[in-house]
């Protein structure tokens, strides 16, 4: 039977008061993506020191999985967002599981004696701030990733996965090149975040003054 114009509101599809749609679960794809980049963090970092950690063949596969680890690190986030598959287990993971395999992969690189140390000193160190920094404003607001940093996480991916491979020539010199500009990227939108963090603190404590 169809409904008049009398009938309630909570019965009609998209009218206010309707029933909301379940939130979505924990075992949805963008979250197993994340985890699947979790899951492989232990077995990059035994395949880049494996037969000593220079081998061609073995680096090669460590690459291979650090490549797949950063394509999952571009999917789960847009298909959370789109699909409607954000959740809060999500969001404290997929963080984690991106400085973990970054981490691993820069701190192994040192250790190897592949990577100088105060390269990967410097990128740890503005991630951990960051994400600190971003603790510290949360009350007013959400810092969004900007583009700068995009382009900053996509130039350290590259950059490291070639420091993954056992390179020689113009390619190494390439490397270099690249992960410098990769240290500059990081500077500079560290930079950024420090300035938007403190203006966001500043127009939320303006706020609160004035709601006193």
């Amino acid at each position: 039977m169809t409904k008049g114009p009398g009938a309630p509101a909570a019965a009609r599809p998209g009218r206010a008061g309707a029933p909301l749609p379940p939130p979505p679960g924990i075992w949805n794809i963008a979250n197993m993506l994340t985890m699947l980049r979790l899951l492989l963090v232990p077995v990059f970092v035994l395949l880049l020191f494996a037969d000593g950690g220079h081998d061609p063949k073995w680096r090669s596969v460590a690459w291979a999985t650090f490549a797949i680890a950063m394509i999952t690190d571009l999917f789960d986030g847009e298909i959370a967002r789109r699909k409607g598959l954000v959740t809060d287990f999500g969001k404290i993971a997929d963080p984690i599981a991106d400085k973990a395999i970054m981490g691993s992969a820069l701190v192994g690189l040192s250790v190897l004696g592949d990577l100088p140390w105060w390269i990967t000193v410097v990128i740890l160190a503005r991630e951990l701030g960051i994400t600190l920094m971003r603790f510290w404003v949360i009350r007013y607001g959400v810092i969004p990733a900007s583009r700068g940093g995009k382009i900053k996480t996509l130039t350290q991916g590259i950059a490291v996965g070639m420091y993954v491979l056992e390179l020689t020539g113009w390619l190494a010199t390439a490397r270099a090149l690249l992960m410098g500009i990769a240290v500059l990227l990081t500077l500079g939108t560290a930079l950024d975040y420090v300035g938007q963090a403190v203006r966001m603190r500043r127009q939320g404590l303006a706020k609160e003054r004035e709601g006193r």
